[in-house]
């Protein structure tokens, strides 16, 4: 079991008030973690800790910066066994927190190589003797809020970029895998990025809302992140434009994977076992919607139900599992019945579809069509529907046919004209003859409609993370009409 402190300033802290909360292991029922439990002083007191801070690790030169955060990355690989430890409090596989891991120091590396490309640029002035510049600075305190899906990855990736920009963070963990953020916030400040760079607060479920609004509010916080369920990043979203705080927003997602009639379908199999199965399906970019040309619809289902079928799920911790565990039992009694809708309405389940607690087996559903919930709600869990189509138009049509916008997939053995269709996807993410499942470091990652806006990863996140500022340098006289 692990306690879960508050990091504050650099040291460990008990909730202003005492109290703590558990998190249990959502198939034994076992404490996992004992946390304590944020007030509204102690969020006051995290971005006073990062406030105070910013002037010395903005400062910085960014060769600095770059060491301390390769750094951390060493430190977090080198941890790896206590974050997989942690495993528990999601009831994820061991390997999906091992990768977890590798990625997140991946993500800090990537930050860190970039402290040096923080460019601005000389603009031409009409003024004689004005020498005008475009700036980019740090913003000052970032709040960060991340998930207990992809924990470690996730967590770090909160960070890991405005730290590089010369911003000092405030970390919101998650109710369901607090154990994990704090750890990351431990590694930070274990590398020596210094006392209130990283400030970690976990709350009870309860108090989300209120530490939350609080956070936002506080008048230190310059830019938010969020990435989380789009139900509750358009309430993140109206918080910060209420207070005029940028806010970078990675929501859900309802991916589509579309399999031309020319696709290789054994590759589209293997391709779509893993987006739509691995970690449950607990994944913003997981395979929900399989966009399948009626000319090739009944082999492709034939050949992934022989897959499926050796997908087992069970307890992370049996040598028999393939795959783990939901986040909780009621997250799959919330799945079945979105299974339950479409079969009642039609559907025909090809495999899978048995819940046991938060244990959840693989399942394939087809002839799913627009009557059924499972066509447009995210069911965030081990499910993948087909909805068949005829020609490529058509299965366009039926990819962009959802609110959501993050990552898609499409499968074919041309590849000009799948990079056609891929330039008409409308997601902020599309990979040809690969996983809608897919992320590196130095790529952009973001999404488009109710998927959220702006992007993480590589250069592209320098935008999000500093301020722009106009500066100039005037030499010589200067006529004033006055």
């Amino acid at each position: 079991m692990f306690d879960v402190p508050l990091l504050i300033a650099g040291q460990p802290c008990p909730g202003g008030d005492g109290r703590t909360f558990e998190r249990r292991h959502p198939v034994c029922g076992e404490v996992v973690s004992t946390v304590a439990a944020a007030t509204l002083e102690d969020a006051d007191a995290a971005v006073a800790a990062a406030k105070a801070a910013f002037p010395a690790w903005s400062a910085l030169a960014p060769n600095e910066r770059r060491t301390r955060l390769l750094r951390a990355a060493d430190l977090m690989q080198a941890r790896s066994a206590l974050f997989i430890e942690m495993a528990g409090e999601t009831g994820a596989m061991g390997n999906w927190y091992g990768f977890n891991v590798k990625l997140a120091a991946n993500i800090l590396r990537e930050a860190a190589s970039l402290t040096t490309q923080i460019n601005g640029e000389v603009i031409p002035s009409d003024l004689p003797g004005s020498f005008s510049m475009a700036l980019r600075q740090p913003c000052g305190v970032v709040l960060g809020i991340a998930p207990w899906n992809a924990p470690v990855i996730l967590g770090t990736r909160a960070i890991a970029m405005p730290l590089a920009c010369g911003n000092t963070v405030v970390l919101k963990s998650s109710e369901l895998s607090p154990a994990v953020h704090r750890l990351i916030g431990q590694v930070m400040h274990d590398a020596g990025l210094g006392e209130g760079v990283v400030n970690v607060i976990s709350n009870a479920p309860q108090d989300a809302a209120a530490i939350v609004e609080r956070l936002i509010a506080n008048p230190a916080v310059r830019r938010v992140n969020f990435t989380g369920s789009t139900h509750v990043g358009r309430i993140v979203g109206e918080l910060c434009a209420r207070h005029l705080k940028p806010a970078l927003l990675e929501l859900g997602g309802k991916a589509p994977m579309m399999v031309l009639a020319d696709a290789d379908l054994d590759a589209a199999v293997e391709a779509a076992a893993f987006g739509a199965y691995f970690n449950q399906g607990q994944i913003c970019m997981s395979t929900e919607r399989l966009i399948v040309d009626e000319a090739v619809a009944d082999d492709f289902i034939d050949k992934l139900a022989r897959k499926v079928a050796t997908l087992r799920a069970g307890d992370p911790g049996d040598e028999q599992s393939v795959l783990g565990s939901l986040i909780d039992a009621s997250a799959g009694q919330r799945i079945k019945q979105l299974v339950d809708d479409a079969l009642g309405k039609g559907a025909r389940l090809i495999c899978g579809g048995q819940v046991e607690g938060s244990i959840m087996q693989p399942t394939l559903l087809d002839n799913v069509d627009d009557r059924m919930r499972l066509y447009r709600e995210e069911s965030f869990g081990p499910v993948a529907v087909v909805i068949r189509g005829t020609g490529d138009e058509q299965l366009l049509r039926l990819a962009n046919d959802s609110e959501f916008g993050l990552a898609a997939a499409i499968f074919s053995r041309d590849t000009s004209r799948a990079l056609s269709l891929a330039q008409r996807m409308e997601s902020g993410i599309c990979h040809i003859n690969g996983p809608t499942v897919h992320d590196e470091a130095q790529m952009p990652f973001g999404g488009v409609k109710a998927s959220g806006y702006g992007s993480f990863g590589g250069k592209t996140a320098i935008e999000q993370f500093t301020q722009l500022r106009w500066v100039t340098l005037h030499q010589g006289p200067r006529h004033y009409p006055i």
